[in-house]
């Protein structure tokens, strides 16, 4: 019996319903080439959600906390507030509330959407803005810096960081304003930068991004334990989630970008007669001790609880537990995403056609960070649906193939779909339909195809955010 025969055949993997749509995506299109991929899709996020990895390791006994084999006594501890902000931190949030309870003296973390089950009893959760921030991304974070101003030395904070936390953390510096900050953002992310560019300006702009929160907390001698989770393609952050790990990025890390990473990323994209003068001045002329800090004390710690690579482990995992043939690809895809959604095709084919490099029936995964560049004009849409259409237009007439491409944390650019799924009936239901995709990508309005068809992926909060997955399956 071959794999997806056996698949068939075996109930499914008892993973809670993360795809609310999963129904409708299952009764159209080439139905059985999407049935595995959503399957093994489900599987992996529910596993990925960060909620279940803090309450399963973060343990409270009498006034002992331990995480792995670090220890800290609560009874010497005056206040404990939380802090942190990210498109997964309102499941971290859940947990830490769930374990530490009224021991918490209060907390805010900003979030990129609040629904129904979100409620925190101490921690306050604010929807704040991503991929741009807003006024409510100021708002919380001054409101964090504010606890960080009372605390003292006998107190203890908890960050709970991941991607996304820049833009929902954002609070400029004295003599750049909000507006001027959005306007940055915007022409950054235009670019076609990759995060890591994006991020060196963005950090030098900010009074709480590119370490200077975790930097406030150590100025006032408290300690800070930080669960965070790594959005960092290609960075190699230790490998065991319970122990103590030196990491660099975040509001909660020290920084390893300068003001002159940040000026070449102004000069490489030829930014500087686009962004508001305020933050080019500032940028060029700003001295060393103005610089982000580059270390601290010991008192502030990280643990790496969730990595990129993370995703694609699950993913195997899932498919093996279904008995599905699967390999990982890559964990580290990145470039333009019409393009990578090519490359994913031309792979998928040469499996189909020449059983190489790994014999069909089976699932390919790949993982990593896409990144699309706007030069015109820009509708809804986002990386992992502009990929998906590459892959549609690439594959299109072909029988017994499917891609599920996701944002792993649930909205896929300025969005409320997590991704897309098609297959090689696509490009015709489009053509049926009246869609041109061609159009809607040059356009950049990827979500218009997706939703005309019924085929976006929804699943709110996840949980997690460990950049994009895409499942290829090839029957």
């Amino acid at each position: 019996m071959n794999e997806i025969q056996n698949f068939r055949q075996t109930s499914p993997m008892k993973a809670r319903q993360i795809v609310k749509n999963r129904a409708g995506l299952i009764a159209r299109g080439d139905r059985l080439a999407r049935r595995p991929a959503l399957a093994v899709l489900e599987a992996t996020l529910d596993a990925l959600d960060c909620c279940r990895i803090i309450q399963k390791n973060l343990v409270i006994a009498g006034d002992m906390m331990t995480f792995g084999s670090s220890r800290w006594d609560l009874s010497k501890t005056r206040r404990i507030y939380v802090v942190g902000g990210g498109k997964a931190a309102n499941s971290m949030a859940r947990a830490i509330e769930v374990i530490l309870a009224d021991r918490i003296t209060a907390g805010v973390v900003a979030v990129k959407n609040l629904e129904p089950s979100d409620r925190r009893q101490r921690i306050e959760l604010i929807a704040a803005g991503h991929p741009l921030p807003n006024a409510d991304s100021v708002q919380a974070s001054q409101r964090m810096l504010q606890l960080v101003e009372r605390a003292t030395s006998d107190d203890l904070f908890i960050g709970l960081i991941s991607g996304g936390s820049s833009a929902l953390m954002a609070f400029p510096l004295p003599g750049i304003s909000l507006e001027d900050e959005i306007a940055c953002t915007r022409e950054l992310l235009a670019s076609g930068a990759r995060i890591l560019e994006i991020n060196s300006v963005r950090r030098h702009i900010s009074a709480v991004n590119g370490g200077r929160l975790a930097q406030a907390v150590d100025e006032k001698g408290a300690l800070m334990i930080n669960f965070i989770v790594s959005d960092g393609v290609g960075n190699a952050p230790p490998t065991d989630p319970l122990e103590p790990a030196r990491f660099f990025g975040t509001p909660v890390a020290p920084d390893k970008t300068t003001f002159a990473d940040a000026r070449n990323v102004l000069a490489k994209y030829k930014l500087c007669s686009k962004i508001p003068p305020s933050i080019v001045e500032f940028i060029n002329q700003a001295g060393i001790h103005q610089e982000t800090p580059k270390t601290f004390s010991g008192r502030i710690q990280q643990f790496v609880i969730q990595k990129v690579a993370d995703a694609g482990a699950a993913a195997l995992h899932a498919a093996e537990s279904l008995g599905i043939n699967a390999t990982i690809l890559t964990t580290l895809l990145q470039g333009e995403s019409r393009e990578a959604g090519t490359f994913l095709a031309c792979v998928a084919k040469e499996i189909a056609a020449y059983h190489r490099p790994i014999k069909p029936p089976c699932l390919l995964i790949a993982g990593g960070e896409t990144t699309t560049t706007i030069d015109g004009h820009s509708g809804l849409g986002g990386p992992s649906q502009e990929l998906a259409l590459g892959f549609a237009l690439e594959i299109a007439g072909q029988e017994g193939i499917c891609l599920a491409a996701v944002d792993t944390d649930g909205t896929d650019g300025p969005t409320q779909a997590a991704g897309g799924i098609v297959d090689g009936l696509t490009a015709e239901r489009a053509r049926i339909n009246g869609i041109d995709i061609y159009r809607h990508l040059q356009l950049h309005e990827s979500l218009k195809v997706f939703e005309a068809l019924g085929d976006e992926i929804i699943t709110g909060n996840t949980g997690t955010n460990v950049c994009d997955l895409n499942l290829v399956s090839i029957l």
